[in-house]
Parts: C-alpha cells; structure tokens; sequence
C-alpha cells in the first residue's frame, strides 16, 4: 500500500498567512502520561525539529514551520503538484506513524495548523474530550485495509476473451449467412453472460471476506471503490473497507485471510490485506482540521 492511502484531503488554516513567522504544524494527539517519542521521523523539510506540545492530560506532536511557506496560498499551490503533495503527505504519514509506534495516537489530517502553540492548545482543550474517547478506542489497536479484486485469471481470460478464430458479419434473409449472424449473437450474448456470472461470484466473495472479518473487528469503515486508473485494466476493485482491530488478533486475520484465500470459490478473486496502519479512519482528529 502507498503510504499516502490512508491520509485525509488537505485541511488548510485560512488564517495563516503573513502572520509571525512561524506556524505549529500538528501531526498527532497522544496520552500526555504515554507520549510519543517520534524520534526516527523527520517531520515537514525546512521546518524545526519535532516537538511535544503539552495540554494537560494530552500532549500533540508538533512542529514549527515557516508560515510563508505553509500559509493558505502557498500550501493550495504546493498541494496542487503531485510530487509535492506526494512529498508532504509522506513527511506527515512518517512522523504519525513513528507516534503511533510508541503508543496510542490520534492522527490530525494533512496540514492541520494553527498561529502558534497557544493557538494549538486552546483547539485541543476545546476537543479534550473527543481525543480522550478517540484514544480510548484506539489502544491496543490498529487499522487494516482490506480490498477483493475480481481479476482476469488464466481461466477466465479465457472464459470471456472474445473468439477472433471467425467473426462473420450477420447475414440477410434466411440462409447461411444469418445463421452465421445468431451464431454471432448467441457468442456475445454467452460472454456478457459469463462476465455477470464472474462478477455475481466475486460480490459474493467479498461479502464472505467482509462477514469474516467483521468477526475480528471492533469497527469498520467502508470506503468507495478505486477505478481502473488505480486498479490497472486488469483488475476491479469490488471491496475496500479499512477495519480497526485489536493487536491481539492480527494473527487470527492473516489465518483467516489465507483459509479464504485458498478456497476454491476464489478462483479469480485477489484479497489484498495491508497493515497494520494508525488508525486514521477510526479517529476525530478531523474534527480539528484548519482550525486556527
């Protein structure tokens, strides 16, 4: 999985431009009595090394950075260009990553700033009590993706591939020639119906993967699928669901996916499992976001 797949649209502060020089850039919350210690990231480049802000039982991972450079119409430009986008959303997704290795954290979406730290903290202990039950939920536990694809198997391809041997033009009146023609037909119609059939299988499949699944969860978030300029033309993406589950139970899945997996009901069908991540789709982090 990219490490980007899991990082909320950009959430930018309107009120950071031109003001001071520096703006606090906040990458996560955690338990101040458990705090993170995200020494192996880096943080956002020309920006101050990362910092532990405290507001009373919580404390954020913070970071100065320079306001020219994160205000509202710097960041929207910067954001607009892939490669740039790429390059922040990695930096973000490291320092919460490394926060979330040390304990419970609750991630903030991608450019979450504020004018400084007092700022910062009056929006925390304004949301106290949302980070608190956030972490509550979170503790001891961590997200996985799971995504069915309907492939184009061996067997498949060749199931459905159009027949190229002969493909005669339908024929007029009664002859040959139209006999040819619903033969024709009867070939489309055969392979729309196999196509139908296969895809009929693979919904099925992936509602016995998320029933599964579902077992071992303590929440589940289900997200729209991605289209083919993701997938490739060779795969259909049917289910994509992120799924919090305890850390105790990360093994019960691998097994579970891979009694799944070797079912015979699955031929053509790919489950692809990624984790574990920091539980962005399980967190109010967002509740946050662009405040100032």
């Amino acid at each position: 999985m990219n490490s980007t797949s899991h990082i909320s649209a950009p959430r930018v502060s309107t009120s950071a431009e031109g003001v001071g020089s520096c703006a606090t850039y906040v990458f996560a919350v955690c338990r101040s009595d458990h705090p993170a210690s995200p020494s192996a990231a880096q943080g956002h480049a020309g920006g101050g090394p990362l910092r532990l802000l405290t507001v009373g039982s919580l404390c954020a991972v913070v970071q100065d950075v320079p306001a020219t450079e994160f205000s509202e119409a710097a960041l929207r430009e910067r954001l607009g260009d892939a490669a740039e986008l790429e390059r922040c959303a990695r930096a973000h997704h490291g320092v919460v990553t490394a926060a979330a290795a040390d304990g419970p954290a609750v991630p903030m979406p991608l450019a979450t700033l504020y004018l400084g730290d007092e700022r910062a903290r009056a929006a925390i202990e304004e949301n106290r009590e949302s980070f608190r039950l956030a972490l509550e939920r979170i503790t001891g536990r961590a997200e996985w993706a799971v995504k069915v694809y309907l492939t184009q198997s061996a067997t498949t391809a060749r199931s459905v591939a159009p027949d190229t041997r002969q493909t005669p033009a339908p024929g007029r009146g009664a002859g040959p020639g139209a006999a040819s023609g619903r033969a024709y037909l009867d070939r489309l119609r055969s392979r729309q119906n196999l196509r139908e059939q296969h895809r009929e299988s693979a919904l099925a499949a992936a509602e016995r993967v998320d029933r599964a699944v579902r077992e071992l969860a303590v929440a589940m978030v289900p997200r729209r699928p991605h289209g083919p300029e993701v997938t490739g033309k060779d795969r259909t993406q049917i289910m994509n669901m992120a799924y919090l589950v305890a850390d105790d139970r990360s093994e019960e899945l691998a097994a579970t996916i891979g009694r799944l997996r070797a079912s015979p009901d699955f031929d053509g069908i790919e489950i692809d499992v990624t984790g574990p991540w920091a539980p962005y789709s399980f967190s109010d982090g967002g509740d946050l976001a662009g405040h100032s």
